[in-house]
């Protein structure tokens, strides 16, 4: 069903309430807030409320409704939401719970959150089970509760399915300006990723971030995405469920390596969404992307007038895509002159208390910083206390900072170590004079990271569109390896030379026409070295012919190859199925280093060579394949091209693919080419 825009919901010239405590609670946070617009309680006995003229039904209202409050219980609030659809109106917030487990509330037994989808057709619902939205633009609110929002021109945009974490995230005082803040509840009718996109739209929005248990739908995070490329206003995720028990278990390898978690984070950089791990990451990154957007590069220069706090910011970017970069020579002589001899100039720099409180010589040597052509340039302050201290020199040290970013044109902020040393005040001063104020080196780091890496991901024209296909209805069958190497072998895949038989002595007879020495496996185990249902380097037709007899007990039958020259390095790939994500493919460690390594990165479908390229490169045990220590050369470009075949298998076959298992990949001399030595495929008949 066509839906109405999202425009009269979240930007109302007119809000109707219904209920009681929660809906007066609405009207006076309105009031607070100064909204301009007309306020219309419904209610069937009072005459107003805090002022506002009440009307005894919908149908009394002077005209349609943009927004509407629904604070009633559940039932009522499913004929309140026909009610108003019908009327035209533009949407509404439904606050009350209890909608997805009631399934036998209706009288013929049905599902009451369907009914209220139903009720409301055309017209756009938030919720139900949720607190609704506040814009702080337009004074608009349809919230029952307090908040710590003021009034901005601009902001960011926060949204998350929690209640309460948006009312904590409304409290924050560390001078990020938030436009609209949005909680989605129980998303009955529409997504987080839609409301994400419909508030992107507004001109006064600069950034989003979501706060998010899971996605709606992988089509609605491409729409997000590809908007938010559009409007060049970068969104920012913190995805909850990191744990191992939310990993899906399967019967190949390839899941133990990637849960849903790390598709996720897979998902999101394809995308060019950047993700953040805290609450306070969260607020940090959109601090940095509402003053300037994402960052041209991940080089970064840091300052401080401590040893301690330069060591603290270097090990902080330990592990971090973020680059202390040298010095230039032509930054050496300002500085020099600023600071003096005793300075060793370096990145991160210590500046020594030689130039504290002095405004003109601070001033020069941030600006020779600044100079440097930096994504980002920071200075390490923690403010002191207001009501034992006096800051004027840490005043003064900002000062020097905004003017030295003004006559640079270069980003810069100033980082507290506590966020407790950032006061709000001197955040709101610094943020007004382009200035990012930052709470934590960690967390500055991290809004750096994110920052540059969706500034990469802007980089390309858009994001590409993803291997999006349901899985089709049908039984599940495991393919034997045998027939799971053909498969893949008609996409390009190398497997080795080999044959199935039915009975030892057939095996037998199979390896003599190959040549010795053979590979034995029993067909029919999925995991056939575990089972002792694998025999290597056997030398003649004897050894064949007992290696298959010893094997009989559980085997369907056998799998004679020829074997493989040993190789510079094992790799499994293997495809498995996200809920959200659907078919993403895994290259990792493999043999018997799968779950010992932990090796492994995403790659979402489908996926290009450079891509491929990239994610190899990702690998630790990638470095094997440029001769480490002395050793022979792995053919980097055929295990490339090995993953581009297995990648082309999964794409051709979605509707029907469960999972692939290639373990191991045997990848082979420079030149020599790769070979998949075991397959495992699930797949629907």
């Amino acid at each position: 069903m066509a839906r109405r825009s999202l425009d009269r919901l979240i930007r109302p010239q007119s809000i109707a309430v219904f209920g009681g405590k929660e809906a007066r609670r609405v009207i006076e946070q309105c009031d607070r807030m100064g909204f301009s617009g007309e306020i219309w309680p419904v209610h069937p006995k009072l005459d107003e409320v805090l002022g506002h003229k009440c009307y005894r039904s919908i149908a009394d209202l002077p005209r349609a409704p943009d927004a509407s409050f629904v604070g009633v219980n559940r039932l009522l609030t499913v004929d309140i939401a026909r009610e108003l659809s019908s009327r035209g109106a533009g949407g509404a917030v439904c606050y009350a719970s209890g909608f997805l487990e009631a399934i036998s509330e209706l009288a013929d037994g049905g599902d009451l959150q369907a009914a209220l989808v139903e009720a409301a057709g055309e017209m756009p619902i938030i919720g139900p089970n949720c607190y609704g939205l506040v814009n702080a633009l337009d004074g608009a609110l349809l919230w029952p509760d307090q908040h710590g929002l003021i009034r901005v021109e601009n902001g960011v945009a926060i949204l998350t399915q929690s209640s309460n974490i948006a009312l904590n995230l409304s409290m924050q005082t560390r001078g990020l300006p938030i436009a609209y803040l949005m909680t989605a509840g129980n998303q009955a009718q529409i997504g987080i990723c839609d409301i994400a996109i419909a508030v992107l739209e507004d001109p006064r929005v600069t950034a989003v971030g979501l706060h998010v248990e899971g996605f709606d739908s992988l089509a609605a995070l491409q729409r997000l995405a590809v908007r938010a490329h559009v409007l060049r206003k970068p969104v920012v995720v913190l995805k909850v469920g990191r744990s191992e028990a939310a990993r899906q278990a399967t019967i190949s390898h390839t899941a133990s390596l990637a849960g849903s978690d790390a598709v996720s984070s897979a998902l999101l950089e394809r995308l060019g969404i950047g993700r953040v791990a805290t609450l306070p990451e969260l607020i940090e990154v959109l601090k940095l992307l509402h003053l300037g957007g994402p960052l041209t590069s991940n080089a970064i220069a840091s300052m401080s007038c401590s040893g301690g706090e330069a060591s603290l910011m270097a090990d902080a970017g330990v592990g971090r895509a973020v680059e202390f970069r040298a010095l230039k020579q032509e930054q050496l002589p300002a500085l020099r002159r600023s600071l003096g001899e005793m300075v060793t100039l370096a990145n991160p720099l210590d500046y020594h208390t030689f130039v504290w409180g002095d405004l003109a010589r601070q001033t020069e040597a941030f600006s020779a910083m600044f100079s440097g052509d930096y994504g980002l340039n920071l200075l390490v302050l923690d403010f002191p206390r207001a009501d034992r201290c006096n800051g004027a020199d840490w005043m003064t040290t900002a000062d020097a900072v905004i003017a030295a970013a003004k006559t640079s044109g270069a980003r810069a902020g100033v980082v507290a170590t506590l966020a407790e040393n950032m006061p709000e005040e001197i955040a709101g001063r610094l943020m007004d004079e382009g200035i990012v104020p930052l709470s934590g080196i960690a967390e500055a780091l991290a809004a750096a990271e994110i920052a540059a890496a969706i500034g990469k991901a802007w980089e390309r024209a858009l994001p590409p569109p993803l291997l999006d296909v349901a899985l089709s209805d049908g039984d599940s069958v495991v393919l034997t390896e045998a027939e799971a190497k053909a498969e893949l072998a008609a996409f390009g895949l190398r497997i080795p030379e080999g044959k199935s038989a039915h009975t030892p002595e057939e095996a037998a007879g199979i390896a003599v026409d190959i040549g010795f020495p053979v590979a034995l496996k029993g067909l029919g185990i999925a995991h056939k070295t575990e089972a002792g249902a694998v025999a290597l380097n056997l030398a003649s037709a004897d050894e064949v012919r007992a290696a298959a007899q010893a094997m009989s007990a559980i085997a369907s039958g056998y799998l004679v190859e020829a074997m493989v020259e040993k190789p510079v390095v094992e790799l499994i790939i293997g495809a498995t199925r996200d809920p959200i994500a659907g078919l993403f493919l895994t290259i990792g460690a493999g043999g018997i280093f799968v779950e010992l390594l932990e090796d492994s990165v995403i790659l979402v479908l489908p996926a290009t060579m450079e891509d491929i390229f990239l994610a190899i490169s990702r690998l630790k045990i990638s470095t094997l394949l440029d001769g480490y220590r002395g050793r022979p050369k792995g053919d980097r470009r055929a295990l490339a091209m090995a993953v581009a075949s297995a990648a082309n298998y999964v794409v051709a076959t979605a509707a029907k693919l469960e999972e692939l298992d290639i373990n191991p990949l045997m990848v082979l001399r420079d030149g020599n080419g790769v070979i998949a030595a075991d397959a495992l495929i699930r797949r629907r008949r």
